[in-house]
Parts: C-alpha cells; structure tokens; sequence
C-alpha cells in the first residue's frame, strides 16, 4: 500500500504544478465543507421542523449563488464568498429533502449506498481528468451543452407525454452527462489555474453542481430499482 500511495502522489506532482496543486487542494477542501454544509441542511428538513424544503429554499439558493457568483474575487473576501458557497450548499441540501423523504420511505440504504456510488463515480472521474493528457476532455464543452439542452427539452415533452421510457433515458443520460461535466469541469478548472485564474470557492461551486446532480440521480436510479425488486416479490 504505501510504495502505490509513494508512487500516486510522486506522479501527481509531476503531472502538475505547484501552484495548479495548491489550488486543488483549496478546490477540493472547498467543496467537502460544501458537501458538509449541504448534509445539514438536508438534516434540518428530515429531522427538523426549523426549515423544510420550499419555495424560500429555492430562493436561498438562488440567492446565495448569485451573491458568490456576483462578488468578484479581490483576495480579500475569501471568507464572505466562503459563506455565501456554505449557504448556497446548506439551502441546496434542504431543498433535496423531498427527495431524501421519498427515498427513505423505500429504503434509508439507498442514501448511503448512492452517496459512496457518487463518491467512487466522482473520485474516479476527477482522477482521469487530473491524469489525462493536457486538455484532452475540453473538446467535451460542446457536446455536454447541447446534450444537457436536450434533456431539458427532453423533459418538458415528457411533462404532457408521461412517458417511463423517456423518463428512464432522461436519467441514464443525465447521469452520464453529469459524469462528463466532472472531466470537463476539472480539466478546466486546472487551465483556468493555468492563465492565472485562483477563485476556487468558484470552482468548488461547479464541481459542487456536478457531485449534487450525480447523487440525485443515483438515487432515483437505486429507488427506482428497489421499487420493481418490490413488484417482482409481490
């Protein structure tokens, strides 16, 4: 175990910077205190009776990620942009509550099993993007943009049609493009270090979007699985 671990980290620092891997690790540590922040939140709506999942939640988020989005980064306000992506993520883990509620209804194990899913399928993608040629995944921008448009398309028309399948290829495909935005996203966070760019409580806000939307898919996927095990019992 240690002559891999000796070996993976000799490899990552030779793959990047110093100053690109100083940056991750500020990404990243950003984005685990968001990921904190939105467990509280979705604990405040499950267990709580202080703020439940609604249309004030969906106004915090907006709120709060526009406030980040909005606030230039000067080097100096680290902390207020910090705590606009911590409410952002809070008011974003309440407003998964209705989410959460249905799916422990099925089976509370399925929060568990889709949150270490998401944390492989995450990890496992992020480490491609770091160790992948310069650039290779950016050509992705595109595709990803037309296909996320298509889903969004794709699921107003199942509005009116109601259909199962569209609604089963609207969640593979979502859960595969979302996979796609994290090689995207990360290899260009790590350009954007490149040409000077150092906001990452930025950057941990889109791999925060990425990791929310895998989850959420996972989940309904797993539920969904769960549902019809339940069927074929009965």
């Amino acid at each position: 175990m240690a002559p891999t671990v000796t070996s993976f980290l000799r490899s990552f620092n030779s793959k990047l910077e110093e100053p690109v891997r100083r940056h991750l690790k500020n990404v990243y540590a950003c984005l685990t205190m968001a990921a904190v922040s939105a467990g509280v939140g979705a604990y405040v709506h499950i267990y709580t009776e202080l703020l439940s999942a609604g249309l004030l939640t969906l106004l915090g988020t907006l709120g709060f990620g526009i406030a980040l989005l909005a606030t230039p980064d000067n080097g100096k306000n680290t902390q207020l942009r910090m705590g606009y992506l911590l409410g952002f993520s809070f008011f974003a883990g309440v407003g998964m509550g209705p989410l959460l509620d249905a799916v422990i209804d099925v089976n509370p194990s399925i929060v568990v099993t889709a949150l270490l899913g998401t944390a492989v399928i995450f990890g496992s993608f992020s480490l491609s993007a770091i160790f992948a040629e310069r650039g290779r995944w950016l050509y992705l921008g595109g595709t990803l943009m037309t296909l996320l448009s298509s889903l969004l398309l794709l699921s107003l028309a199942n509005l009116f049609v109601g259909s199962y399948l569209i609604f089963q290829v609207h969640l593979y495909l979502g859960l595969l493009v979302m996979c796609g935005f994290v090689l995207y996203d990360t290899q260009l966070i790590i350009e954007k270090r490149r040409n000077g760019d150092k906001d990452f409580v930025a950057h941990s806000l889109t791999l925060f979007v990425d990791f929310v939307s895998i989850f959420k898919r996972l989940m309904i996927i797993l539920t969904e699985k769960e549902r019809q095990k339940s069927k074929r019992r009965d």
